[in-house]
């Protein structure tokens, strides 16, 4: 009799192992027409651990949860899919229908990950430096504004009093004018006179 090797494949949530002498033979048990093994899907099993229930076995199916969230579920069952061509003979899974199934080593549960560090507070240093600026321009541009004010100021007094003494001049040379046309006239009137 030849040798027994344990083959996988996957089949939903679960793991598919059997016994088998040839890689034929086990896509036979698993009811495939397809090479499984071609496509990489399907592979020969070399853990002892995973080895031990498909060899007390042999041409059975059995189904393995890949979680341990499903390995508290009950025993895994058997395949009890038919066989792919018609009039082939009847599998060892078949023959074994209600004999009890051992119980797959479960695989351990993964380590949760670790949380991430939390992102560190954003830094004010620009936000302050730009404030800061703003504050110092509104400062000085109130100082500006506030010695435009003093000399707009004295230029206000200055132009007041410039146009007190002008007038004053204008007032004083108006009536020398005054004066000397009068004068004028008084000599005029004389020199006409025979």
């Amino acid at each position: 009799m030849a040798k027994l090797k344990v083959y996988r494949t996957p089949a939903g949530f679960h793991d598919a192992y059997v016994a088998a002498t040839s890689q034929k033979a086990a896509l036979a048990a698993w009811g495939s027409d397809a090479n499984l093994f071609a496509r990489g899907i399907a592979e020969e099993v070399t853990d002892p651990a995973l080895m031990a229930a498909p060899l007390d076995h042999p041409g059975e199916v059995i189904r393995v949860a890949r979680t341990m969230d499903d390995a508290d579920e009950p025993p895994p069952r058997r395949s009890t899919r038919a066989p792919s061509k018609a009039g082939a003979p009847e599998t060892p899974a078949a023959r074994a229908k209600g004999r009890p199934q051992p119980k797959a080593a479960p695989k351990p549960k993964p380590k949760p990950k670790p949380k991430p560090k939390p992102k560190p507070k954003p830094k004010r240093t620009r936000l302050d430096q730009a404030e800061a600026a703003l504050a110092a321009a509104e400062a000085r541009h109130k100082a500006e504004r506030e010695a435009l004010r003093r000399e707009e100021q004295a230029l206000a007094a200055k132009r007041r009093a410039l146009d007190k003494a002008q007038a004053a001049e204008r007032t004083r040379l108006d009536r020398r004018r005054i004066d000397a046309r009068e004068a004028y006239e008084a000599a005029l009137d004389q020199w006409r006179e025979p």
